[in-house]
């Protein structure tokens, strides 16, 4: 693995620019706007490069479409966490076999954490002869390139080497969402949990400059975002490798300084760099959301030394209760993992304990599948698919009473919400703690702070009205 990281240059970039000009004029000369559909899978760092891509396609020339069928660009952005999203995102890519057909000129590009595995460039080749490019995370920036080596050399492309991590600032971007927008803060991991793929795809970490995440932090409050999510692998280790001595809570108070009308949110948070300076930071401004997302994996100190994870439980719980005293009304979610290989009965049920005396808001819960090239694909794992089968349904079923619990606590307040979209006829929004709200209102809410009085409850959202 390459740790070096690269600062692409402007001369590098303007290339790619130049590219872009050069697709825009191709399509120019055939008469006719192309289109291009984006299709992303995983976590909401892939969302933040599919934007990237859109943003590339959009200068290109493109105008961006909502399904694969007639598109002249497919791209899947894929993510390589679990083996379940990667068996799908096969069978969909395979599926395209017949949008080709019926449009033989459509170009199919596969990028993302999956296109960073040599496993997987190498199926492509073999059995997918209707894909046209592969590129890996690394190689992001140089799209432009890529789909001009397409178009013009009628050759299939592969990016895939293993090139230092880079930071490139400047790629255009077309965001989803004008109320919401994601802004990537650092890339990489270095934390190499035993389970996890992300270190050998993203590469190692890096950190973008504070001036840069501060201009585009006042570029999207300019353009109306109410929400700002800094998202990184590991965001509470971001500055350890510049030399501004910036460190992540830090950063935080520099945004929520800012001018304007909105909050922030940042995930995903690793326990072991979480620090009671971050959370002093959080109690502070009132701009920085209370709400945190703190992956605890296991209860088991045995297991989570077993995972890399570099803490124990006790030091866990420290955090969690030393957070929670600053933030009474703090929002706690999490992420965790059932039949690692080795768990045993009782080290399931001190994460059971943990779920119990911690009372998340909500968990996101996975049952272990182990990753081709990490240490725990080849640790002895003595139990039962049925086994692990019945964990996750009894942890699912005790976080799924504390989150109805939890829940029917709001009837009654009122609560300040972002109106944020709709669900068929009503209304959506979310807390300052983002939890789900629907309500009976009219569309011109959308994109302003409303005060909602909570009705109803269940396990995963609420119901509300307009308590004004």
């Amino acid at each position: 693995m390459n740790t070096k990281t690269t600062v692409i240059s402007q001369d590098e970039l303007n290339t790619q620019f130049a590219c872009c000009d050069k697709i825009a004029a191709h399509w120019q000369g055939i008469g006719r706007t192309p289109t291009a559909y984006v299709e992303t899978y995983g976590c909401q760092q892939n969302e933040a490069d599919s934007e990237k891509l859109r943003g590339y396609l959009t200068q290109s020339g493109y105008a961006i479409v909502n399904e694969a069928e007639g598109a002249d660009v497919v791209i899947m952005n894929t993510c390589a966490i679990r083996e379940h999203a990667e068996q799908r995102v096969f069978g969909n890519l395979g599926a395209l076999t017949h949008t080709k057909r019926r449009h033989p000129e459509q170009k199919i590009f596969l990028c993302g954490c999956m296109a960073g595995e040599t496993k997987v460039s190498d199926r492509i080749k073999k059995s997918y002869p209707h894909v046209d490019g592969v590129f890996s995370t690394h190689h992001l920036w140089q799209f432009p390139e890529i789909l001009w080596n397409v178009l013009s050399r009628k050759k299939r492309q592969f990016y895939i080497e293993d090139e230092p991590g880079s930071i490139a600032e400047g790629i255009p971007q077309v965001r989803d969402n004008t109320l919401k927008a994601w802004v990537s803060i650092m890339y990489g991991c270095n934390n190499f949990c035993t389970y996890c793929i992300v270190p050998y795809v993203r590469g190692r970490e890096r950190s973008r400059l504070p001036e840069d995440i501060l201009a585009e932090c006042k570029c999207v409050i300019e353009k109306g975002a109410r929400e700002i999510t800094l998202l990184g692998q590991n965001v509470n280790s971001y500055g350890k490798d510049l030399e501004s001595g910036m460190d992540f809570a830090d950063l935080l108070a520099a945004i929520a300084e800012l001018p304007g009308d909105f909050k922030i949110r940042f995930m995903t948070s690793h326990p072991r760099d979480a620090s009671e300076k971050l959370f002093d930071t959080m109690a502070k401004y009132d701009k920085i959301a209370k709400q945190l997302h703190l992956p605890f994996q296991s209860g088991s100190s045995r297991v989570l030394k077993a995972m890399n994870r570099h803490y124990d439980r006790e030091t866990y719980l420290k955090k969690v209760n030393y957070a929670k005293s600053l933030m009474p009304d703090l929002v706690l979610t999490s992420d965790v993992i059932v039949g690692f290989p080795g768990e045993t009965e009782e080290e399931f049920e001190e994460t059971i304990s943990l779920i119990q005396q911690v009372h998340y808001d909500s968990l996101f819960t996975f049952i272990f599948s182990p990753r081709p090239g990490t240490p725990a694909a080849s640790m002895e794992d003595p139990t039962p698919k049925e086994e692990k089968n019945r964990r996750f349904d009894k942890l699912c079923a005790v976080q799924n009473a504390i989150s109805e619990e939890i829940h029917l606590g709001y009837v009654g307040k009122v609560m300040p919400c972002l109106v944020d979209g709709t669900d068929k006829d009503m209304l959506t929004a979310r807390t300052e703690g983002g939890r789900l709200v629907r309500f009976i209102g009219d569309a011109s809410l959308i994109g302003t702070y409303q005060n909602l009085r909570i009705t109803g409850a269940t396990t995963w959202s609420l119901t509300g009205e307009l308590a004004d």
